[in-house]
């Protein structure tokens, strides 16, 4: 044996060794000694082959080859190369002179049946790996990529097979079990595509795409934080706009808001046409309330991919926040004509079948929205509201959601420390501290609050508008901390660290609202009020504030938070709201000298059977005109077609315009009655009426948002107008249309009760609300667990 041989083989046996460094070393110093040797050359271009250097393979393969045209392994390596470097027509003439050769050469249907593969030649591919099949049944990367080939068929089920074959035969098949994932995934059987994943990412621990979508599956599970993580893992390996698409997503639902939109913003740098990331950037974009952004986003991944439902939905979410209310039921609707499964776009079609009366598609919507709820479906609370349910089916509602929206917790941050402040320290947190309902009903307890027994701070995570309103907020407490760009962590953090007593969510489960950061349990008490009308569902939330009508102690099953009464109304009201000083007159408002019956309740919550109700006031009371909100063009159209086709002269009904709230209040003395309704209550409504001097009528009734109307009349001493039942209702609304007298003691009784009943005195429900704040201290002072207790 010569000199060159001699390192031939001892680099052979290195190679081998899996030594290739040194392999190379000898097999260069055998080529040293002779450059042409074919045996040499094609030993040394397996090993640049094997380290990615496929055109110096190419190289040395092609002498190799010249020596000896009809080695099929020779053909199969040389064809190898080719395919490295894309060149696959010429790679697929080795493959076939090779089997021409040897038709038993397995390999070589195996080298062809991948790049057939890799020319999406999908078909021919099979035939391939069939053939390999019946040579070596039991070779793991014939079964791995028939899976591959498959797979892109659409053939999943038998894809699936063939991958499970796979990781059979071979354990450690690293991409079969990555393949393996991506099909469970398509079938939506996301905890199987995890611990596919999983074994993915443990044998190919430097594969980007395993944990990319590692994370994909980890956002499906809801499990937020550890899809950071994955992503997060992605991205070290190598920037990647998936992982930094779904890195976004698991900040968003973490209410990292900016980091959310910094990361999809990197994504779509990386690939400007990736429809899921454009799609993602439309739901982050109406997170922040930038509707047209999030518009223009979902339109562009429908124009790359137009049966995205995903996008469909987002667009019709966009919609939706720009009040484009018609188009947006249509967007929803086509997002379920892609996806009829798709629960988000269901809701979102029930929702504004609601907001724009269009009864026939409510009728359709509603048992599928009921069903959705009794199956423990994702339905949102506040789109619930418009539908019939008592106390424990919108418990069960509440649940499912924040089952959805919590499916972890992070640990608490308070853990049982005592504070022993010299004032008891409350924050509000709400996203509605500016022009919204909720700050004109709170405003005066604000300014109310003994400021010798309580450190009352705002903590703001809505929009910063320069009004008369958010002057005032600003001006009522302490401390105004503007944390809308602020993580949940991040704002549960600064609530820890200002040693918080009691934190009192102002939003519940509505658009905006930030429940993440009570989930981390940083204050000793955590209570929900007034901003949603029923249980959040969630078990960090301690209490609820409210009354013995909304929420008697015997429906305290309906309720995960501990039910608090105060003595009056649960609602509290400023009593320093002015009414413009010169209401128009009535043809200025364009109503007529008849009766006038006022509904300024919102379009979403006028259902079709009270509708039908006030239709047939209309036609009982010649001359009567019913007086709604001017809400949106397609409600408008939707409800005057509605009159007509009960009989009804479409234009009695009146729709009034908004305006300033000063203007809005001294236009109700233009009206004779206010007609309340149901599931859903009017409640600020209701008390808008109420201190305008307007009558109100209502029908108690079944949960918390149907009985806040009995609440304030209770409270403002006229009982009297709290009906049982919808015939007793629609009776005592006839009856007062028809006796002028009674209506008018009515209103008398009225305009003296505003400053002597309980409703609208503000400084005595302050008084009443810290007492409740005191007792909730000394409760959790005491290590006691939050207790349902009642205010006298």
């Amino acid at each position: 044996m010569d000199q060159a041989e001699t390192l031939r083989e001892q680099g052979f046996a290195l190679h081998q060794a899996g030594r290739l460094v040194e392999a190379e070393r000898l097999y260069r110093q055998s080529l040293a000694q002779d450059a042409e040797d074919p045996t040499t050359c094609y030993m040394l271009g397996v090993l640049c082959l094997q380290q990615g250097r496929a055109a110096e393979a190419l190289t040395l393969l092609g002498k190799a080859l010249d020596e000896e045209p009809d080695d099929p392994e020779l053909l199969g390596h040389h064809g190898l190369a080719l395919h490295e470097l894309k060149r696959f027509d010429e790679a697929l003439k080795d493959f076939d002179k090779a089997l021409g050769h040897d038709s038993g050469f397995a390999l070589g249907h195996f080298y062809r049946g991948n790049t057939l593969r890799a020319m999406d030649r999908h078909e021919e591919a099979l035939v391939a790996y069939e053939k390999l099949r019946a040579l070596t049944p039991g070779f793991a990367g014939g079964w791995y990529g028939r899976g591959v080939s498959l797979a892109q068929l659409g053939r999943t089920a038998e894809a699936l097979s063939a991958c499970d074959q796979a990781v059979k035969l071979e354990p450690t098949h690293g991409q079969a079990w990555y393949q393996r994932g991506d099909l469970l995934q398509k079938m939506k059987k996301l905890p199987e595509a995890l611990a596919s994943y999983d074994q993915a990412v443990r044998l190919l621990p430097n594969f980007a795409g395993g944990w990319t979508n590692r994370a994909s599956v980890l956002l499906g599970l809801k499990r937020w934080r550890d899809a950071l993580d994955s992503a997060d893992r992605a991205l070290v390996l190598g920037a990647n706009a998936a992982a930094w698409s779904n890195r976004s997503m698991a900040l968003a639902q973490l209410n990292d808001r900016r980091g959310a939109l910094e990361s999809i913003e990197r994504a779509l740098a990386l690939e400007p046409d990736l429809a899921d990331a454009l799609c993602n950037l439309s739901s982050i974009l109406c997170g922040k309330r930038d509707y047209e952004g999030a518009l223009t986003a979902a339109d562009r991944a429908i124009a790359i991919q137009p049966r995205h439902a995903d996008a469909w939905h987002n667009r019709g979410a966009a919609l939706q926040g720009l009040h484009r209310y018609g188009e947006g039921l249509a967007t929803y609707e086509k997002a379920l004509e892609l996806n009829p499964a798709h629960a988000a776009a269901l809701v979102g079609a029930a929702g504004l079948a609601n907001q724009v009366c269009d009864f026939a598609r409510r009728a359709r919507y509603a048992p599928m929205i009921d069903k959705m709820v009794r199956e423990d479906g994702i339905v949102a609370p506040f789109t619930f509201l418009a539908y019939p349910a008592d106390d424990m089916l919108r418990r069960r509602c509440a649940e499912n959601y924040q089952r959805h929206s919590f499916p972890e917790r992070p640990p608490p941050l308070w853990t049982g420390q005592h504070y022993r402040h010299d004032r008891i320290r409350i924050a509000y947190l709400s996203a509605d501290f500016h022009q919204h309902a909720t700050a004109h009903l709170m405003a005066g307890l604000f300014e109310h609050h003994d400021r010798a027994r309580f450190e009352v701070s705002a903590w703001s995570f809505g929009q910063d508008e320069e009004s008369p309103m958010r002057t005032r907020l600003r001006n009522a407490f302490e401390h105004f901390h503007e944390v809308r760009d602020k993580s949940d962590t991040e704002v549960a953090r600064l609530l820890r660290e200002a040693e918080i007593d009691i934190a009192i969510d102002l939003k519940g489960p509505t658009r905006e609202a930030r429940l993440g950061i009570f989930a981390a349990r940083p204050t000793p008490v955590q209570a929900q009020y007034l901003g949603y009308p029923g249980t959040v569902g969630v078990d960090f939330i301690d209490y609820i504030i409210a009354d013995a009508i909304v929420a008697p102690f015997e429906s305290q099953a309906g309720f995960t938070e501990k039910i608090v009464h105060l003595p009056h109304s649960y609602q509290v009201n400023d009593d320093k709201r002015p009414i413009a000083p010169n209401p128009p007159s009535r043809a200025q408002a364009g109503l007529g000298d008849g009766f006038v019956f006022c509904a300024f309740n919102g379009a979403w919550k006028i259902t079709p059977e009270f509708f039908a109700i006030w239709m047939r006031l209309l036609a009982a009371v010649p001359g009567s005109q019913l007086w709604l909100i001017q809400d949106n063009p397609s409600a408008t159209a939707n409800l005057r077609r509605e009159a007509a086709a009960r009989d009804i002269d479409p234009s009695r009904l009146v729709f009034a315009p908004h305006m300033g709230h000063d203007e809005h209040l001294a236009r109700h003395a233009l009206a004779d009655l206010f007609l309340d309704n149901l599931p859903c209550n009017a409640h600020t409504t209701a008390s808008d009426a109420l201190w305008a001097g307007l009558p109100v009528i209502t029908c108690r009734g079944d949960s918390f948002s149907g009985r806040v109307a009995a609440s304030l009349l209770t409270a403002i001493g006229l009982p009297e107008l709290v009906t049982e039942n919808a015939a007793d209702y629609e009776a005592l609304a006839l009856e007062l249309a028809r006796n002028p007298e009674r209506l008018r003691a009515i209103r008398t009784t009225l305009a003296a009760n505003r400053r002597t009943e309980p409703l609208f005195d503000t400084g005595r429900f302050t008084r009443a609300i810290e007492t409740v704040y005191v007792r909730m201290t000394e409760i959790a002072q005491a290590g006691e667990p939050p207790q349902s207790f009642a205010v006298q």
